[in-house]
């Protein structure tokens, strides 16, 4: 049997139209077929190659790791290096009072682990979240997901959970004194590059501070250099109580964390002892590829090209079927008129060698979130076939 009808048969499938791309190998910003095709990432894994596929430091790193040690003990038990000096590194790119890492194996973890933190810190149980939020799939971060056509089935969910409208001033008076924590993206990601209006994150952080409410920011997509800076908060004058993060984290490697000041992580490891535990979390390997690419990122500069490679990717994105682009930085969403005309042009440039992707609240917009790393030529070469395959989609 081929390798093709064996992932149908045996690997567990998440839909019924996957991609079925067989990857041989990776480099850069290209990905290879079995059969010598080249594709030109745009997506990066959904945000996590931001130092590009197999980064020579990422790999030098792993590789050096496991010459002393894969998995030894549960999580917080031992002095493990690799889980030390990523925690430092971290504290190291953010406001001195997030300074106390959790660290686990994706995002909808750290999501979880933040809920329960704040749950527990502030004796209260009323969660927010926003509409059209993508948080995770397990139970605990599905409830806060906002929209119904993916939880729906799985209820009953969470208790004590309410939405509120991202970037509308006036539902921030559901924050009370009741409000244990509010989980909001940055930047809205799976909404299709949602960007905060001005003064937003600004009001949301002031009414979480007047009521004791704990601000959890979940830069799982939009972290680790995608918006131009290191985190995404960088740029709109906050800090959060919580912070959440994953994807970018690893350099392809499974990781995440969530990040908060040591007085509020402490309030998890007494009354019940192990009040959140992880037999994988800070995988000594993920932790030495995640160091790297804190490391990358740094010394390649990589967010200082972001703003102008957005721009090109603007400049050039100019077709009469684009009918929008919104971005923060290289977190870039394209929109059209409709699925069915994106989907036509995504399986086209798919086809011609570039491979994109839609939002899943959004489905009209293409998703662009190339590897930071991407250079200007591959730039236009990957507008060019997106411009040619939306004429071929058309045209088809």
């Amino acid at each position: 049997m081929s390798q093709r009808q064996l992932f149908l048969q045996h690997v567990a499938q998440t839909s019924d139209f996957p991609l079925m791309i067989e990857v041989e190998k990776a480099e850069g910003v290209y990905m290879y077929g079995t059969e010598g095709q080249r594709y030109l990432d745009l997506i990066s894994g959904i945000g996590v190659s931001n130092v590009g596929h197999r980064h020579p430091k990422v790999i030098a790193a792993i590789q050096k790791q496991l010459d002393k040690y894969l998995h030894l003990m549960v999580y917080g038990e031992f002095v493990q290096a690799p889980q030390v000096q990523l925690a430092h590194a971290l504290s190291e790119t953010l406001p001195e009072r997030l300074n106390n890492t959790y660290l686990l194996n994706s995002g909808t973890e750290a999501v979880e682990g933040a809920l329960k933190l704040a749950k527990r810190y502030t004796g209260r149980t009323e969660l927010i979240s926003c509409y059209n939020a993508y948080h995770g799939s397990t139970q605990g971060a599905l409830s806060l997901n906002g929209s119904e056509s993916i939880k729906n089935a799985f209820r009953p969910l969470l208790p004590d959970v309410r939405h509120i409208r991202y970037n509308n001033f006036s539902d921030l008076q559901h924050i009370t004194s009741r409000t244990a924590a509010v989980l909001i993206e940055t930047v809205q990601g799976e909404a299709g590059v949602r960007v905060p209006a001005p003064g937003y994150l600004q009001q949301l952080r002031e009414c979480c501070t007047q009521t004791g409410t704990l601000l959890i920011l979940d830069e799982i997509q939009c972290g680790f250099g995608r918006t131009g800076t290191f985190w995404c908060f960088e740029q709109f004058g906050i800090e959060p109580d919580i912070l959440v993060c994953a994807k970018g984290m690893g350099g392809g490697m499974p990781i995440g964390a969530f990040i908060a000041p040591q007085e509020i992580m402490a309030s998890i490891k007494t009354d019940p002892i192990l009040g959140h535990c992880t037999t994988f979390g800070g995988h000594p390997v993920s932790c030495a590829a995640s160091l790297a690419t804190v490391q990358v990122i740094q010394e390649e500069r990589l967010t200082d090209g972001v703003q102008q490679k957005a721009a090109l990717f603007r400049e050039l994105l100019v077709h009469p079927r684009i009918k929008e682009i919104r971005n923060c930085g290289l977190m870039m969403a394209a929109e059209f008129e409709s699925f069915e005309v994106l989907k036509a042009v995504i399986d086209r440039a798919i086809l011609n060698g570039v491979l994109t992707d839609w939002f899943l609240f959004c489905d009209n917009s293409m998703r662009i979130a190339p590897p930071l790393t991407i250079t200007e030529s591959q730039i236009r070469e990957a507008c060019e076939v997106i411009l040619r395959s939306i004429d071929e989609a058309v045209t088809s």
